[in-house]
């Protein structure tokens, strides 16, 4: 098959869910998942669309409790399309689909359907369907469907419509909560083929338009048109008269616009004024293909390995359609599901950290604008902040619309049916997370004016938060964090207390201080008088900027058994028998789900969800971390990473899909056959589903932009500090050669091919000045137009000449 294909065959209802999620097309603004377009959400089928930052606010009662949770909302379905042969059974309800084929072609984003439509009558029709959501303008969406009756002939019924019917039903364990986010605002057609229907969100008030334009492009004329309109719905029936063997192919084209949009005075006018105006389903693709290649110039990744070239290109595919240049202009963040389904409610969490870097060197604009996300909410985090008595700005653990804290405060485990309390807030490194991506896009692009723009501020203010939450214990002569929790999830709080919450969290402490000495560097980096004018703004004084160096130097972190410890009194946690919990329940990706159910919790153990102290060794170099050490007094020796890592492999589940990225990471240097099988498990855990289920309620967007990390800047080495390209490849078993593009200070479609410990890098001509690039210590400038080829190796050759 060919890497640029995903195709599945025939029907599987066990997991069309995983089929709809895997095929949906989007834009960065708009996405529908790949449903067929005469199904309804029935249990088996799920033909979710979703706008980006469209959220919505309900209230439910649960256990007796009100619970209020904003979603991502599914907006009105603009695919519905049936037909019906003769007097026969409609497509979908009674007609079904046989030798059914989708294919979705990743180089032009385009989901073909194929099959023969059998109905209880013997009448069977060729059915060809093309659907795309535009990469050039984001507001289109067609659906192109060709009919041919084989043994029948006489009137061909077809009927499509626009239904705001719709509810956020998608995840089951939220179906007890009030997903009825839609209020209609009326809708209309004529006999022309123009259909309309507005609604608009129950609370936050989005206005969200809909327009469609149907023709029948190939074929007879329609020899009657009717129209049904309701409030929240509007159909559509073509009668017409076909022949045996005859085509008839009818195109739908769809407008979306919300009263979010910029430019637009009145929604519904503009989803009107766009259907009508925009070109038919072959001028759509055209121009939408040709955007699709802009961004496959430009992102670029290759594998010798068919297989996984497919499924990279999958991951790469889903990324840009959840965030495209589109997103440069909209004001969102980083959903951890994309715009796939409605778990995790459409909610940004802390996934920015796997999926900017990727970003920053393809598509920086977009980098920026989600880091903007974050710098519009200050106000809320700094408001967050200053109610638990801190300084700075306190980002919440789940973000939506407006920056508050949207994590739920009871969650359902439905292995057991209980309800219990949610203490995930008490994750406040997502904050670290801000900051850390506001330090690397800095790195990557150079770019001082994003500092003076907004970066320093949000970076500022997260140190002075960390800073603050601090506190100097004097029996320890340090200070320490208390009362929150890490990545791990798993635990929340000490089995012997009462109230939630972890003491000196590793990852927290270390990547503390590592806010805190990149916050002193981006002051340095600054103009005097613009660091002036920042400080006085924020009312950062002296004595502020004096607790910043004696936090960074004086920070606990805790130790056991000649490993980093986990939080303090990690050491003091039972072992877990891993091997009854795997012969029991087999799959132990969630753990706490399984212990819950029996009673127990893994507050008791020395067992994780996903890589938590390993985080430290995922963001930063083994230099940076023995220099922190260093700087912070703790003896340091080369064995601690290691046997740290060693340590926490075998006390982990993995019931993340972010798990295996980190772990590939931190064993890359020292198990490159660890690394790898990491890697392949993270490149499959969504096309595989591996954690049963899960990819049907939404993509894992932080796990697929990982493993495109992992290939562009683990795998070769790759750092961009100080305007200068180092590498130092070490490709893993199972990896020979390595092929991808990046954007530097500059150059746009660099390339760099790396095979064993040898890279060629190739600079397009532009009028940039020279990259240079670092190589084992050894450096060279390559000219534009030019490349090189280098290698830290003994005896091997430096080569060069100009582009072939």
């Amino acid at each position: 098959m060919s890497p640029w294909l995903l195709r599945y065959d025939g029907f599987d209802p066990a997991s069309e869910g995983l089929r709809e999620a895997l095929c949906t097309l989007g834009n960065g603004y708009l996405a529908t998942r790949g449903a067929a377009p005469e199904a309804r959400a029935d249990g088996v089928h799920y033909p979710g669309s979703y706008l980006a930052g469209c959220y919505d606010r309900l209230t439910s009662v649960v256990v007796g409790h009100e619970v209020v949770n904003e979603d991502l909302v599914n907006i009105p379905n603009w695919l519905p399309f049936t037909f019906r042969a003769a007097d026969g059974p409609w497509l979908g309800d009674g007609a079904d689909v046989t030798g059914q084929r989708l294919e979705l072609d990743l180089r032009r984003g385009v989901l073909t359907r194929t099959g023969v439509v059998v109905d209880g009558r013997g009448h069977r029709t060729r059915l060809v369907q093309r659907r795309l959501v535009s990469m050039d303008e984001r507001h289109v969406a067609a659906l192109e469907t060709t009919l041919v009756p084989q043994d029948w002939e006489g009137t061909l019924t077809v009927r499509t419509g626009l239904d705001g019917r719709v509810t956020n039903s998608g995840v089951a364990r939220y179906r007890d909560l009030d997903g009825a986010h839609l209020r209609p605002e009326g809708s209309g057609g004529d006999e022309e083929g123009r259909m309309w229907l507005r609604t608009r969100t129950a609370t936050s008030r989005i206005e969200i338009a809909v327009a469609a334009r149907t023709a029948v492009v190939r074929g007879p004329a329609p020899r009657a048109v009717r129209v049904t309109s309701h409030d929240d719905l509007v159909e559509q029936e073509l009668e017409i008269p076909v022949s045996r063997g005859g085509q008839v192919t009818v195109a739908k084209t769809v407008a979306v616009h919300s009263s979010r949009d910029r430019a637009v005075s009145d929604c519904l006018d503009a989803a009107r004024d766009t259907a009508a105006h925009a070109a038919g389903f072959d001028g759509l693709l055209r121009r939408h293909a040709a955007a699709w290649r802009r961004l496959w110039q430009a992102s670029d990744v290759e594998v010798d390995d068919t297989e996984q070239l497919r499924v990279l290109r999958l991951h790469l595919f889903h990324l840009l359609q959840t965030l495209s240049p589109h997103t440069a202009d909209l004001d969102v963040g980083v959903p951890a599901r994309g715009l796939h389904g409605e778990a995790y409610r459409g909610h940004v969490f802390w996934d920015e950290l796997f999926v900017l870097p990727f970003l920053n060197t393809r598509f920086p604009q977009v980098a920026r604008a989600l880091l903007r996300y974050r710098w519009r909410r200050l106000p809320q985090a700094r408001a967050a902040a200053r109610a638990c008595g801190h300084r700075g700005a306190m980002f919440p653990w789940q973000s939506g619309s407006d920056g508050r804290e949207e994590t739920q405060l009871l969650h359902l485990n439905p292995r057991s049916g209980h309800w219990l309390p949610d203490n995930s807030r008490l994750q406040r490194h997502v904050g670290l997370a801000v900051a850390y991506n506001v330090w690397q896009h800095y790195q990557a692009t150079g770019d001082v004016d994003f500092l003076l723009d907004f970066g320093a501020e949000l970076l500022l203010e997260v140190a002075r938060f960390f800073a603050s939450l601090a506190t100097f214990d004097r029996a320890l002569n340090r200070y320490v964090i208390r009362g929150v929790m890490g990545p791990d999830e798993y635990h929340e709080g000490y089995p012997d207390r009462d109230g939630p919450g972890l003491d000196d969290n590793a990852y927290t402490n270390v990547m503390t201080v590592w806010v805190l000495r990149r916050a002193l560097d981006v002051l340095a980096v600054l103009p005097e008088r613009e660091r002036a004018e920042l400080l006085e703004r924020l009312e950062v004084g002296f004595d502020e900027l004096e607790l910043f160096e004696d936090v960074r130097v004086r920070m606990r972190v805790p130790f056991h058994d000649g490993v980093i410890s986990q939080f303090a009194g990690y050491e003091d946690l039972a072992e877990l028998d891993w091997a009854r919990y795997r012969d029991t329940y087999g799959d132990i990706h969630r753990l706490d789900r399984i212990l819950e159910a029996e009673g127990d919790s893994c507050n008791r153990y020395k067992a994780s969800k996903q890589a938590d102290v390993l985080m430290i060794f995922f963001l930063l170099s083994p230099e940076e971390f023995a220099d922190i050490l260093s700087d912070l007094g703790y003896a340091y020796d080369p064995g601690l990473v290691p046997r740290t890592v060693e340590y926490y492999l075998a006390r982990t589940s993995h019931g993340s899909t972010l798990s295996a990225v980190v772990h590939a990471w931190v064993l890359a240097r020292v198990d490159r056959a660890a690394s790898w099988r990491f890697f392949v498990e993270s490149l499959r855990s969504d096309i595989d589903d591996v954690q049963g289920g899960t990819t049907a309620e939404g993509i894992h967007l932080g796990a697929m932009a990982g493993t495109l990390d992992l290939l562009t800047r683990c795998y070769p080495g790759l750092d961009l500090q100080d305007g200068v390209l180092r590498l130092d490849p070490e490709l893993p078993v199972g990896l020979d050669r390595l092929s991808f593009v990046l954007r530097h200070r500059g150059h746009r479609g660099l390339r760099l091919r790396c095979h064993g410990r040898r890279v060629r890098i190739t600079v397009p001509p532009s009028t940039a000045p020279p990259v240079t690039v670092e190589v084992g210590g050894r450096t060279v400038r390559v000219p534009a137009g030019h490349d090189r080829v280098l290698s830290p190796a003994p005896g091997d050759r430096w080569d060069g000449g100009p582009c072939r």
